[in-house]
């Protein structure tokens, strides 16, 4: 008893506070396949847990009888969100890129990524994050895995930095999204010259060759194409893992590709 006592008087420790910053999440959402009512309120569920700032999704569709993903994932969360699409507005289906946030919106775009006749697109959120306004931009490059794909994917890139350069301002930059392509790919080089690599800089001494993004339940080599890039002189990343590398149920999973989480801290 009186060993309780000692024990019971003594001060809980307080919890560290974490510097100000932001969370962001990439994923690809594998449009509406396999059971889209079933996957998405395993997404809906993961995201309502993590809370993150921003949400980049690509591969969102909207049909007949499926609403915008993008909008019904918003919708549950409470999230303001863009979609981008080079389908017209109206037009019965439309596909494309959408970025989701709980933070006020202070600014919004899109753009049509070069070569026009890819159909890749861009979308761009300026958000307030506790007083510090952060850009988030979500793309989805060429797919292609030949050397006609490497340079489509390279002059994408080089029309994303003048897209990003033209809309930043001063405020820091996050680029996320399914870049079809490794972090050390050639034709991401010049996104990598100025930005930096939040999986690698936080597992920089783990054997990365072996980390997929790609779901390993479909496909065989291991490649991590999905990426949350980061302007390394006003942020730094302090976490980072993956999402839904697990199946929910036996033989189910919640895309064809794992998502990737990270936890950004401002520079001081």
């Amino acid at each position: 008893m009186l060993v309780a006592c000692a024990l019971a008087i003594l001060p809980a420790r307080a919890a560290e506070p974490q510097a100000p910053g932001m969370s962001m999440v990439t994923f690809n959402l594998h449009h509406d396949r396999e059971d889209w009512p079933q996957r998405r309120q395993v997404i809906l569920r993961e995201l309502e847990a993590l809370q993150p700032d921003a949400i980049a999704l690509q591969e969102v569709i909207q049909k007949p009888y499926v609403r915008n993903q993008a909008a019904w994932l918003a919708g549950k969360l409470g999230y303001d969100y863009q979609f981008v699409s080079t389908d017209p507005p109206g037009r019965f289906k439309r596909y494309g890129n959408a970025l989701l946030t709980r933070r006020p919106v202070l600014a919004r775009g899109e753009h049509l990524l070069a070569p026009r006749t890819d159909y890749r697109t861009v979308a761009h959120l300026r958000i307030d994050v506790d007083g510090q306004p952060v850009n988030v931009y979500a793309t989805h490059l060429n797919e292609r895995s030949d050397e006609n794909g490497g340079r489509i994917r390279g002059e994408q890139v080089a029309d994303l930095l003048q897209y990003i350069a033209a809309t930043s301002g001063d405020a820091p930059v996050v680029i996320a999204g399914d870049f079809n392509a490794l972090v050390d790919a050639g034709d991401l080089s010049a996104l990598r010259q100025r930005y930096g690599d939040s999986y690698g800089s936080v597992h920089v001494n783990n054997q990365l060759a072996q980390v997929s993004t790609l779901n390993r339940h479909y496909y065989e080599a291991p490649s991590r194409i999905d990426h949350i890039f980061f302007q390394q002189d006003q942020l730094v990343a302090r976490e980072a893992r993956l999402l839904f590398d697990q199946p929910y149920a036996e033989g189910r999973w919640a895309s064809d590709h794992y998502g990737v989480w990270a936890r950004l801290q401002f520079a001081p």
